[in-house]
């Protein structure tokens, strides 16, 4: 694979993995951990536009440029966010990340206190 196909494939899947966390979820399903659920409705609404707004990628967060990962706080409270690429089914790694159509996404929300 050439370096810019390479590019090319973390271009597509950063952009597809930023419309998964502002929102799209024709794109895979977004999980919330039981901590980030037993926090509130108001709590939950503020982490989701958090995880959706977050633009703070750097080589020491995001090494691959797939904007796969983050660190939010919320009400003084620090959550990670993680994207997960599966197959359609859920039941394998997904084989093209950069495919939509054979990968869904599983974007999940925790408390770092539940990492």
């Amino acid at each position: 694979m050439s370096d810019r196909s390479s590019t090319s494939n973390a271009d597509r899947i950063r952009a597809l993995n930023d419309s998964l966390r502002q929102g799209n979820l024709s794109l895979g399903t977004i999980v919330l951990t039981s901590g980030v659920q037993a926090s509130g409705i108001e709590f939950v609404e503020a982490a989701l536009k958090a995880v959706a707004s977050f633009s703070d990628f750097s080589p020491d967060n995001d090494p691959y440029g797939e904007h796969d990962f983050g660190a939010v706080e919320v009400d003084g409270e620090k959550l990670f966010f993680k994207i997960d690429y599966y197959d359609p089914t859920l039941t394998m790694h997904a084989s093209n990340p950069a495919d939509p159509k054979v990968t869904r996404r599983v974007l999940t929300i925790m408390l770092a206190s539940e990492y």
